[in-house]
């Protein structure tokens, strides 16, 4: 029910800098489409009454653009859309196609279509990091250390990260084909895609210190943290643990009520987490509204250039509620709020209506947060991060173990 009323809201805080925002369309229809649709609109009308200059460029378009194989008149009406939008020069307010406005639920959702397979990079080589629990890529046989050598018979050299994971997925039911390297041997595994449901929250302990890892603020995070909450707190009531880190690096943000919702079990019923200030002219608190269930545990929080969002409303409001050290590199710095709207014919549109201030009275967008203790993750170019390597969880986790 909880998760329904956030949809209902549609206010969340998720940083866009991994949308594509031009470039891509869908189709959908032509003039006729765009007249009924403007003699909905009057108000834009009485703006601009005039729109032969659009339809004068969209006939030259049509009839003397070379190739006439690319006049796709949908992608252009999308493109059109998109190109009145991005004319706010706000990164965060957008327009999204019907499949991109799926997307950006399934993300939030936790899920995707693929073989399930964590992908980094070692020496500059596409390399499988772990292939996740009951995926088809276990299924099939990939194992960690896997290097991919290609995808559907093209080599990987060189590609980058997102390239891979890009050719790699797919839609649910359909094959791909890895060429693999495994001890100096070569194998080739077909793997049927399926659909991939990722966990927004892994709890792990370490030297006597509970590590929770928040990967975005979705539609299943409240649920999954309750579960991770009551694990730790027993181990704490137990005595078995020392503290806590919350691991809340390279997480873009997700729903703003999941912030106010997981910041609250650390603090006492009341207490301030974000205000926000619309753009109605408007603003709103948003206070705990119960006493946290870990009031007293040793805290430590872990952030960096990618925790934006939600990700900062958590640790800037534990930060100025002095519940947390704050380690690691400063944050990313997106202090608005976003609503997302549906459209007819399962469009989109992300636009921005207010923006949020710390309980300290920041506003950080574009400036971040400045953890208390800076350490900074140094790995060999072409590697993916490992855990011998995270100097900032090592860091988290012995300042919580040192002299106790």
């Amino acid at each position: 029910m909880k998760n329904l009323a956030k949809r209902l809201s549609n206010f969340f805080l998720i940083i866009a800098v991994s949308v594509v925002l031009f470039g891509s369309g869908y189709k959908l229809g032509q003039k006729n489409y765009f007249s009924s649709a403007s003699d909905q609109a009057p108000a834009v009308k009485n703006k601009v009454s005039d729109f032969s200059l659009f339809w004068d460029v969209w006939d030259k378009v049509e009839a003397k653009y070379v190739d006439k194989k690319k006049i796709d008149v949908k992608k252009m009406y999308f493109g059109a859309i998109k190109g009145m939008v991005a004319s706010l020069e706000d990164p965060y307010t957008f327009f999204l196609t019907p499949e991109e406005n799926q997307q950006s639920k399934d993300d939030l959702g936790g899920k995707f279509d693929g073989i399930g397979a964590q992908l980094g990079l070692k020496d500059n080589r596409i390399t499988v990091i772990a292939p996740l629990k009951d995926s088809p890529a276990v299924r099939a046989g990939v194992k960690a250390g896997d290097f991919i050598n290609a995808v559907d018979g093209k080599s990987t050299k060189d590609w980058t990260l997102p390239q891979a994971v890009s050719k790699i997925r797919g839609e649910k039911g359909t094959k791909v084909l890895l060429t693999l390297e495994r001890d100096g041997k070569e194998i080739k595994i077909p793997i049927i895609r399926d659909r991939i449901i990722v966990d927004s929250v892994e709890l792990s302990f370490k030297k006597g210190v509970a590590v929770l890892k928040i990967n975005q603020f979705g539609d299943n995070t409240d649920a999954e943290w309750d579960n991770a909450i009551n694990q730790i707190k027993a181990e704490w009531d137990a005595k078995k643990i020392k503290g806590m880190v919350l691991d809340l690096r390279d997480n873009p943000g997700g729903y703003l009520d999941s912030s106010v919702y997981l910041a609250s079990d650390f603090l006492k019923e009341g207490d301030l987490i974000v205000k926000q200030e619309s753009s109605y002219g408007s603003s709103r608190e948003y206070h705990s509204d119960r006493n946290g269930r870990l009031l007293d545990i040793p805290l430590v929080v872990i952030i960096n250039r990618g925790s934006a969002s939600a990700s900062e409303i958590l640790a800037g409001a534990l930060r100025d509620h002095k519940k947390a050290t704050l380690i690691g590199e400063k944050s990313f710095g997106k202090g608005s709020v976003q609503e997302a709207i549906d459209l007819q014919k399962g469009a989109g549109l992300h636009v921005t209506v207010a923006k949020w201030i710390l309980p300290g009275g920041d506003w950080i967008n574009s400036k971040g947060i400045e953890p208390k203790i800076k350490v900074e993750n140094k790995i060999k170019e072409g590697n993916t991060l490992t855990d011998e390597d995270d100097k900032q969880l090592k860091k988290a986790v012995d300042l919580l173990t040192d002299n106790k």
